[in-house]
């Protein structure tokens, strides 16, 4: 599995199977923002390197819950 199909298994796919796929999942106007902001892009970066991500911040509902300082 890519990363790409990781994401989307984990965002679009989650919201489905729990049947919030019209609310949840996509980053769209009337979604709920449940999302984290990455400090590296994970999307070119090497497989290898991804246990080296680390949470920038955290958002729930629109809200920061969280931010690393």
């Amino acid at each position: 599995m890519d990363i790409y199909d990781a994401v989307d298994a984990y965002t679009t796919e989650s919201a489905y199977v729990s049947f919030e796929e019209n609310v949840k999942g996509r980053i769209r106007p009337g979604y709920l923002a449940d999302l984290v902001v990455l400090s590296e892009d994970i999307f070119t970066m090497p497989a290898d390197e991804l246990r080296n991500t680390k949470i920038d911040a955290t958002m729930v509902g629109g809200r920061f819950v969280y931010q690393r300082g």
